[in-house]
Parts: structure tokens; sequence; C-alpha cells
């Protein structure tokens, strides 16, 4: 069982780092560039080479059953669940077989529409303290979740 962080423009490394490390589970900060690597033991900071998804594509070869992967991506968290990783967001969202499909069809809908319309105003709603606490709690729970399931 490993944790998977999609590093790049991450909100929440530092309280998925802490979770991590409490409960003592392997954990993988994946990015290009720019992170300070962590003392802990049990946290690697993996630097890729630049370039497009190159991360997501190191967190998807290795993902699979048994591990928890944090990304914002919503094609990367596509390909982990179909791999059998549980996916959560920045927002402490679980992605799942059940709702992946949504949240792809979503995301290309939303990518048609800013191509559509250069002028219309980009960005969604701000990351907030109320966010950070629903991704600590879903993610203590999804590893505790993880770890009972590879312990039976």
């Amino acid at each position: 069982m490993a944790l998977y962080v999609d590093a790049d423009a991450c909100p929440v490394k530092d309280e998925a780092t802490r979770v991590a490390e409490r409960l003592g589970v392997r954990t993988f900060l994946v990015c290009n560039g720019g992170l300070r690597p962590s003392s802990h033991p049990l946290v690697e900071t993996v630097f890729v080479p630049e370039g497009p998804d190159i991360a997501d594509k190191w967190i998807a070869e290795r993902a699979g059953p048994g591990d928890v992967v944090v990304t914002g991506d919503i094609p990367l968290a596509a390909k982990c669940v179909a791999a059998g990783a549980r996916v959560l967001k920045y927002n402490g969202e679980a992605l799942t077989p059940a709702n992946i499909g949504m949240a792809l069809a979503t995301r290309d809908l939303m990518a048609d529409l800013r191509s559509a319309d250069p002028f219309r105003p980009g960005g969604g709603k701000g990351f907030g303290k109320a966010d950070r606490s629903r991704f600590l709690d879903a993610l203590d729970r999804m590893l505790r979740a993880a770890a009972r399931d590879a312990a039976s």
C-alpha cells in the first residue's frame, strides 16, 4: 500500500504528508521540481523530467489495488481508478468507478465550452479551509480503509 500525490500545483501536499506519516504509509510526492524533499523516511519526493503529463504517467504506471492517489487531474484519476487504486481529489471528493465517467464527461464539456468562447471568464471557486478540512478527513478514512482491505 502506498500513497501517490500528484504534487505539481497540489494545495494539500503538506496535509497528505502529515496524514501518511501519522498512519505509517509510504508516500511518493511526484513532481517536475520545486519541492523540498521530506526528511521523513516514509516520504519520497520523485522528480520527473519536464514535459506534459510525465508525473501523471509515472503515477499511473505504479498505482494499483491497495494504493491511494491524490490528484486533481481527471484523466490521471480515471487511469488509476481503472487500475484498482482509490483516488481522492484535493477537496476530499473520492473518484470511483461509479462517478469517474461523469467526472471525465464534465471535464471534457468544460474544456469545449472554454475553447468555444475565449472571452469566457475562467477559473472555479477558490480552495478554502472547508475544502482542506474535508480533504484531511477523507484521506484519513481512505487510507484506513485501504489498510483494512490490505490486512484482510
